[in-house]
């Protein structure tokens, strides 16, 4: 009935953004995939990657990934990748269109929150809309969590 899933090889998160959520509110997300050379699908799944200080831009028509570190694969020797190359960003024209109006419109920023491997093996990448949070929002959100935390404590130790 309820089987416990071993852990897929294939559907694992390669690299995580995780000061995005702090500094962005989430409004929306979307799965692209990405356009890689063989060197780079190797090194991720080596799980080195790093998209921290990365973004994705509209330009001539279609999206792009811009400073995503992804590290040389070692035993590829002279037909390694560059690192930090800007990665195209494989979506549907619906969803650039409606990506790039909000983008245009509204003002909001495209955040890459995480690159991973689904279940087909390809590497995916969820990008997210979303808006800068001032400082005061992100005071709120650092608020909210604490409490939660002590509120965890207390509720543990009382039972």
């Amino acid at each position: 009935m309820n089987q416990v899933r071993k852990a897929d090889p294939n559907n694992k998160t390669v690299a995580e953004n995780r000061k995005a959520r702090f500094s962005y509110e989430v409004l929306d997300t979307v799965e692209a995939g990405l356009v890689l050379t063989g060197t780079e699908v190797k090194s991720l799944r080596q799980g080195q990657a790093n998209i921290q200080d990365s973004y994705a831009s509209v330009e001539g028509g279609e999206i792009w990934l811009i400073n995503s570190y992804l590290p040389e694969y070692l035993q590829a020797n002279r037909f390694n990748h560059e690192p930090r190359r800007r990665r195209k960003l494989l979506l549907n024209k619906r969803e650039m269109a409606k990506l790039s109006q909000s983008i245009d419109r509204e003002g909001m920023t495209l955040v890459p929150l995480k690159i991973y491997f689904n279940d087909q093996g390809r590497a995916k990448l969820l990008l997210a809309v979303g808006r800068g949070k001032k400082l005061h929002d992100k005071r709120e959100t650092e608020k909210q969590r604490d409490w939660s935390r002590e509120k965890g404590r207390l509720m543990k130790e009382r039972g």
